[in-house]
């Protein structure tokens, strides 16, 4: 009642008193709709009196929900003759309400001859989602191997029955995955995960539970809970810093035109560092001799092995060795490169003796580098190259005598989205002078990106570009999130120094344009528009064309399958055949999983005037299928029919098969088979298998810790069990197996406690030792034994006697009235030698040592301001305990009779007079 009044009060101070009954020309408007529960609000109702006398009326309040309450039930309401008026009905929302469309009533009856009217005002109370999850009961602590089981409270503190899915990402609920939560309702949900046995240490696992709906699955509501997990195998830390080296060996066979080979090829490589600060890094590779003709499928003889410290690095042995772009961009051979790091400026230098290029014998580099800013520097450098005397100049004529190529490079980044890149360099001989040339350019805007890329070289520069110049670009516009248009074009360089070792990539000339449309969040397609140049580099030439052309591709996932479709039509001029026509292109891409293995299959058809006849009809075709049968083991199958006289530069799978097992952690088999085609080769096709073992190892370089462990076995002297206790050294934690065995391992040598959690044995049970017990753990093992038992008790009573000879002068017994209110009270020691406990005990009154280790127990009392009327009896008592024993004892407390003796001489009495002064 006296709520209600408070709101009635705050409400008047809000709205004035005559808005609940004042005269306007139109009604007001309710505020009748996105009510919420728990709110306050009022309600409105228009009343007219049409009759010629003044109304007086008794006005009631109801409503059809127990939710909605009217803060006045009940007024009077006085309205003039032939007026209008407006009746405000302030209303409380509980909480509770749920949603939906509730009525409020305004009663009205006329005190003067009893008429009565009617008016309902509909109210909508908006929905109001609030779910709760937390957290209600989860184990602080499991043995590994046993089941974490955790509870969760889940609320439905708003007005709307939620629909709701249950997930969690490492356990398992323990109830259906959809509930439907009323208003109000509230339910517990379980959640519980088995734990790995084979735990070697102790680790903290956080399990969670996601509530959703499914018609907000944005809005979702996670609670968690972490649990430690004690590993009852704990397995020792690894001391030292390791090093991981893989060594492997080979048996190859190839049937390389008709001519059978094989033998064995090793292989030893490593990479790391060589201290756990990670500041020594070390890679070392060793290949031996490879006894087949060599191919992409096999590996050639190489040996490094190079070094990294802080900012210094050495590399000795095989790499590919680059100067600059244009003076040796990639030149592979046998050599060493050292370089040095300071904050500002970098110093290095490489000789190279290449070993897949003739017309060089030595090349000798040296450079330094400045840095400006983070992503801009500044590099000069000096490449010297020695060519081989005495024998014909295979690749670069230019090259006919010792060479000196001077270079300038250098990046520069010209703000937050462009940054440019360029180079000069200059080349002398004994007979020519030569210069050469790059510009580079990338600019990466939010929609835009681009980059563009120009380089010449002249007739005369000797360097790994020479008379020749090549041109690239690319640019991409997004013109919204589905939409983006491009444009790419690549003009090969020429003519350039590169490695025997592979054959040539035909030259190319193209432009590339068109647009991607993004219809699907899966699938999107796109148009190309452009024309091609390809000219074969090698003798006899098997293409030289020149083609425009419009494509077609179609990138869709319907289900599991991803597809791509692409088709081209375009329109050829044949250089090598001298002859014009129409070439077109279908090709089909279908890629797919299922059962733990990956589907590719591929299929194309070409009426082409690119090569030998016009209107050439080609059909190419072929899978790839890799399956993971365990973790353990996979086979890879592969099958292609042809490949497009495009690619004949390189080598080329026909068929292949790859079986890998692993036999154990750390020892790896590998089968392969392949039908190929080698570089060069149209129609001639090899065989090539390998049988592959490899041994993975990690070398200890460093020892980084000392490491002991602590044993013991908890006996059982008289108590329900010792499994399952709980003990703790330090930071470190053991549970006890079915014998009561424990086990510390990884522990750092030293001084430490070893507790016991007694929240794991029963309240009644004791260590038969004092803990926590000082252990100093010097050796590698070490071993503490010590016994369970249930405790004893020592109870009893002070009692006070008093002497039984009669008082013969009772009139010397009288005591204040403060001293009859004073409590007295002794001190009782308790102790075993180890332990002692202490209490104030008052005469009277009982006292108690609970929790006693059995064995021999001395009680002690002490006066602790005790009257010297009283005498304790016994100062002193000795106990033996036996488990679970409850020892009483007595303590009497004399009181002592006050004695008083009469002195046995007389007393003189005398007086003296004083005398009145005048």
């Amino acid at each position: 009642m006296i709520k209600t009044w408070i709101l009635y009060i705050v409400l008047l101070s809000l709205f004035p008193a005559h808005i609940f009954s004042q005269q306007l020309p139109n009604a007001l408007v309710s505020k009748k709709d996105s009510l919420m529960p728990g709110m306050s609000t009022s309600i409105s109702f228009a009343l007219e009196n049409t009759s010629a006398e003044n109304k007086i009326y008794d006005i009631t309040v109801t409503a059809s929900s127990p939710f909605l309450t009217p803060i006045l039930e009940k007024a009077e309401l006085k309205i003039p003759a032939n007026e209008k008026t407006v009746y405000i009905v302030p209303i409380r929302i509980a909480a509770e309400a749920a949603q939906g469309i509730y009525s409020v009533i305004l009663h009205g009856r006329d005190q003067y001859d009893g008429t009565v009217f009617t008016k309902i005002s509909q109210v909508r109370i908006s929905g109001n989602r609030k779910l709760s999850l937390t957290s209600l009961n989860s184990p602080e602590f499991i043995r590994a191997g046993e089941t974490i089981r955790a509870s969760f409270l889940l609320k439905n503190n708003g007005n709307m029955t939620e629909r709701l899915i249950l997930e969690s990402k490492n356990a398992v609920v323990d109830h259906d995955a959809s509930i439907t939560l009323a208003p109000n309702e509230s339910k517990i949900i379980n959640i519980y995960k088995i734990t790995n046995a084979e735990l070697g240490q102790n680790e903290f696992q956080n399990l969670n539970l996601s509530v959703y709906s499914p018609d907000n699955p944005k809005e979702n509501q996670t609670a968690y809970v972490s649990v430690k997990v004690i590993s009852v195998k704990p397995v020792e830390d690894d001391i030292y810093h390791r090093l991981p080296v893989s060594a492997s060996l080979s048996f190859i066979g190839m049937k390389n035109m008709g001519i059978y080979n094989d033998g064995f090829q090793g292989e030893i490589y490593g990479k790391g560092s060589l201290d756990k600060e990670n500041k020594n890094q070390i890679e070392f590779r060793a290949v031996s001799h490879n006894p087949v003709e060599f191919n992409s499928f096999t590996q050639y003889e190489e040996y490094f092995v190079n070094y990294k410290r802080n900012n210094f690095f050495v590399h000795l042995g095989d790499k590919m060795y680059s100067a600059s772009f244009l003076t040796e961009f990639a030149r592979y051979g046998r050599g060493a490169e050292i370089r040095y790091d300071l904050k500002k400026i970098s110093f290095g230098g490489f000789y190279n003796h290449p070993r897949f290029f003739r017309d060089i014998k030595d090349e000798f580099n040296i450079y330094s580098t400045f840095k400006i800013h983070k992503e801009s520097e500044i590099t000069a450098g000096y490449l010297y190259k020695i060519p081989r005397k005495g024998e014909i100049n295979f690749g670069n004529i230019r090259l006919n005598s010792e060479t000196h190529l001077p270079y300038t490079a250098g990046k520069f980044k010209i703000s937050k989205n462009i940054s440019f890149s360029g180079e000069a360099a200059y080349s002398k001989n004994e007979q020519l002078e030569g210069t050469a040339y790059m510009a580079q350019a990338q600019a990466s805007f939010e929609k835009l990106n681009g980059n563009v890329m120009y380089m010449r070289a002249s007739p005369e520069f000797a360097g790994y570009f020479t008379n020749t110049s090549t041109f690239n670009g690319n640019l991409q516009y997004n013109v919204s999130k589905k939409i983006n248009v491009f444009a790419n074009y690549v003009q090969d360089a020429k003519n350039f120094q590169r490695d025997t070792l592979f054959l040539a990539a035909p030259y190319r000339s193209f432009l590339q344009y068109g647009v991607q449309y993004k219809y699907l969040p899966t699938g999107l397609v796109t148009f190309y528009n452009g024309f091609q140049k390809y000219q074969d580099r090698l003798e006899p030439k098997q293409f030289d064309y020149y083609e425009q052309y419009f494509k077609v591709s179609i990138d869709q996932k319907v289900g599991m399958f991803q597809v791509n479709l692409q088709g081209q039509l375009g329109k050829t001029n044949n250089y090598l055949s001298g002859f014009n026509g129409n070439s077109s292109f279908y090709t089909t891409n279908i890629s797919f999983e299922k059962f733990r293995t990956s589907f590719n299959l591929y299929a194309s058809y070409a009426i082409t005037s690119r090569y030998q006849l016009q209107n050439q009809k080609q059909i190419y075709y072929g899978a790839r299928i890799f399956s993971r049968f365990t973790d353990k083991t996979s086979l890879s199958l592969f099958y292609q029919n042809n490949y497009m006289p495009e690619e004949y530069f390189r080598d080329r799978n026909l068929f292949e098969v790859l079986f890998h097992q692993q036999v154990f952690p750390g020892s790896d088999i590998d089968l392969s088979g392949r039908y190929s085609l080698q570089r060069g080769e149209l129609g001639n096709k090899d065989f090539v298998f390998s049988l592959r073992y490899t041994l993975r190892l990690n070398v200890p370089v460093e020892k980084t810790a000392e490491y002991t462990s602590l044993a013991g076995n908890i006996s059982n002297l008289g108590v329900k069990k010792t499994e399952g206790i709980k003990l703790m050294l330090g930071s470190h934690l053991s549970i006890t197996d079915k014998e009561g065995n424990y086990l510390f391992k990884n522990i750092v040598p030293g001084d430490y406690f070893l507790e016991i959690d007694r929240s794991t044995t029963e309240i009644n049970d004791i260590p038969d030792i004092s803990l926590p017990a000082s252990l100093h753990l010097i050796n590698k093992e070490n071993t503490f034994n010590f016994g369970l038992t249930t405790a004893s008790t020592i109870k009893g009573i002070i009692l006070l006697s008093e002497d039984d000879e009669k008082i013969k002068y009772s009139f010397v017994q009288l005591q204040s009235k403060t001293e009859k209110k004073k409590r007295q009270s002794i001190i009782i020691e308790v102790s075993d030698g180890e332990q002692t406990y202490r209490k104030i005990a008052f005469i009277g009154e009982t006292f108690d040592f609970t929790y006693l280790r059995p064995g021999e127990w001395k009680v002690k009392l002490y006066r602790n301001g005790l009257d010297k009327r009283y005498k304790i009896a016994a100062d002193s008592f000795q106990c033996s305990l036996k488990p679970s024993q409850t020892q009483n004892i007595a303590i009497h407390i004399v009181k002592q009779q006050s004695e008083i003796k009469y002195q046995q001489e007389t007393i003189k009495v005398g007086y003296n007079e004083i005398k009145k002064k005048k």
